[in-house]
């Protein structure tokens, strides 16, 4: 009995807490007022709207937004949303009003608000622009000129990021072939905050002719970093140990590398691939900050090494990792090969490549015939078998003709002297 009661008082005392479960619902709020949007700067899109008129009392306002296709839903207590988008097409934002910060809680009627793309042809917009930070102190852009623009077109670039107190305008612009280009300082970016950085872009041209095409860069995102530094290399162990500098602004841990090795002995490249700077040395642990250490096994001091060392950012600290750097300056270490060797070679082998030549031309004609043995000639055969017959119908042949010489000579004479004596 005593329990039941308790059961009984404890019921009421629920009943009491919760209203007796009869409250009503939530009540529908009025839609907000005067949603209106607005541009900062390049690409930095505003939305303000007032609170609405008439909404309970008992209300705690919350505000839902969200923009086209219900993306990016957000629920505040701020009457104003902004957002870092390119303006090259049309952007919606929806408001609506609420009791809660709950998103299954009713909400107004949403009001909605557009700001439309730039005026112009679409095809007179430049087109496939990229930007590539250089060691995140200087920016270089590339484009395309549109379809429909005329060759002598002048183009004006302008870009602004936080640290900036104004938008600037490119100066240096220069063709690159079909390309055209322009590079532009990042001063006063502060490193420790990259990810919240980013640089916007508009690129039109001064006769106002082609449409605007705008860009938002990450400083996160396509950064080329300088090459590194090789300080110092050593061998230890059997193994080559290679010690360097990290390109300014950068970390080993968002840094890949890549170590080229060219052995004199093998004459072969060694590339190896390496993330992060990994060295169980101890003579690294001396080495400032910044200092990265490699251990490559299978090097040894008695032939000549050079080394080379590039880097590209890793994903664990940027968007992407496309980009290497460029090769840095050679180092060797190791033992040269000695140049008196190679300098009796040169005039060793002159030599006997002079020697190999004479007693070629001196023996040139025995090897003539024994390479090329003589053809019999059936002409000397024939002469040999009957030399002696064609020799005696030869001789008979001028016995021949000089006896009819003579007889001929004979004649005359005698028929001179007949007629001599005939005449009186």
């Amino acid at each position: 009995m005593e329990l039941s009661a308790r059961f009984c008082g404890l019921w009421a005392l629920l009943l009491c807490l919760t209203g007796g479960g009869g409250a009503a619902p939530t009540e529908t709020q009025p839609p907000v007022t005067n949603l209106s949007v607005s541009v900062e700067n390049l690409c930095t899109v505003i939305w303000t709207w007032n609170p609405p008129e008439g909404a309970s009392p008992n209300c705690s306002l919350w505000y839902f937004s969200h923009f086209g296709n219900e993306q990016e839903k957000k629920i505040a207590l701020e009457t104003h949303r902004l957002k870092e988008v390119p303006l090259n097409e049309r952007i919606c934002l929806q408001v609506g009003s609420q009791c809660s910060a709950n998103e299954s809680d009713k909400r107004s009627t949403l009001v909605e608000n557009c700001i439309l793309p730039p005026e112009g042809d679409p095809e007179s917009a430049v087109t496939e622009l990229q930007c590539i930070s250089h060691n995140l102190r200087y920016m270089k852009c590339t484009w395309l000129p549109g379809r429909n623009t005329r060759p002598d077109t002048n183009y004006i670039l302008y870009y602004w990021h936080r640290s900036l107190g104004k938008i600037l305008q490119c100066e240096n612009i220069h063709r690159e072939g079909q390309h055209i280009s322009c590079s532009f300082a990042l001063t006063n970016v502060n490193e420790s905050s990259l990810d919240q950085h980013s640089v916007q872009l508009m690129v039109t041209d001064n006769a106002g002719k082609i449409r605007p095409y705008f860009n938002i860069v990450p400083l996160t995102s396509h950064v080329q970093p300088d090459p590194p530094n090789i300080t110092e290399l050593f061998f230890q162990h059997g193994d080559l140990y290679i010690l360097g500098k990290n390109p300014q602004y950068f970390y080993s841990k968002c840094l890949s590398y890549q170590i080229e090795v060219n052995n004199s002995q093998t004459e072969a490249q060694y590339i190896l691939s390496f993330e992060g700077s990994k060295c169980d040395n101890s003579e690294s642990e001396k080495n400032l900050e910044g200092t990265i250490c490699f251990r490559v096994p299978g090097f040894f001091p008695d032939t000549l090494n050079t080394v080379r060392i590039r880097v590209k950012t890793n994903k664990l600290c940027y968007e992407d990792d496309k980009f290497w750097s460029n090769w840095s300056p050679a180092r060797s270490i190791g033992k040269k090969a000695n140049p008196i060797f190679y300098i009796t070679m040169l005039l060793i082998i002159p030599v006997i490549v002079a020697g190999a030549i004479i007693v070629l031309l001196l023996y040139l004609k025995r090897l003539k015939i024994i390479i090329f043995p003589p053809i019999p000639d059936p002409g000397k055969i024939f002469k040999e078998m009957f030399g002696d017959q064609n020799d005696d119908t030869l001789h008979w042949k001028k016995y021949d003709i000089y006896e009819k010489q003579t007889k001929e000579e004979t004649d005359s004479v005698v028929l001179i002297e007949n007629l001599k004596r005939a005449s009186p």
